[in-house]
């Protein structure tokens, strides 16, 4: 994130109210640190789950307590004190409504992805960041989306920066938080029925 970005507080939303507030301690980790390493790891296998469509699966590698947040992008001038809309967002979900986007995939009323789209998530410049927590890290990465629907729609793309937080829970590290900082205000895709 770039020093003109102004951070984005997830317990702001009434989702999110309940997100964990770990923040990062020091600089990242070296890229041979075997916590970098897991980080990186699971950032990979969580993109093959989303490319798949697997979001079942996808559910299981979530904490209960989890905020998945993408606020809506704006352009302001430096110094405005914000650079994303107050009270409204892309995604703000919490376990609850995620399983509920989940279910819907697998019903006739899925109509905007029925035929699938096809996914490819490229994951790329990750830094991962210890906590002062021994179960937690923060990982940054950066997301390009593609995206196809049919066999006459334009592909579309999606840009975005991320902020996770993953947390061991019995042995598995899971997604706790995830803050998307798109890199466009307006997102050029006919509907935003995937995950990013």
């Amino acid at each position: 994130m770039n020093a003109n970005h102004i951070r984005v507080d997830s317990r702001k939303s009434p989702l999110g109210a309940h997100a964990s507030t770990t923040s990062r301690v020091g600089a990242s980790l070296a890229f041979d640190d075997t916590w970098h390493l897991t980080a990186h790891k699971w950032l990979v296998d969580e993109a093959y789950l989303l490319d798949a469509q697997d979001y079942t699966s996808w559910l299981k590698v979530l904490t209960e307590d989890i905020h998945y947040f993408m606020p809506v992008k704006v352009t302001t001038a430096l110094g405005s004190g914000y650079d994303t809309a107050p009270g409204m967002a892309h995604f703000d979900e919490n376990m609850y409504s995620l399983r509920q986007r989940v279910a819907r995939f697998a019903t006739e009323h899925a109509w905007t992805e029925d035929p699938p789209s096809r996914l490819r998530h490229f994951v790329t410049n990750v830094r991962t960041f210890t906590t002062d927590r021994d179960d937690e890290l923060i990982v940054e990465s950066a997301v390009l989306l593609f995206r196809s629907r049919g066999d006459v729609a334009e592909s579309a793309l999606v840009s975005a920066g991320r902020e996770d937080l993953l947390r061991q829970c019995d042995g598995e590290w899971k997604l706790a938080r995830r803050l998307i900082d798109a890199d466009e205000s307006v997102i050029r895709m006919q509907n935003l029925a995937i995950f990013l």
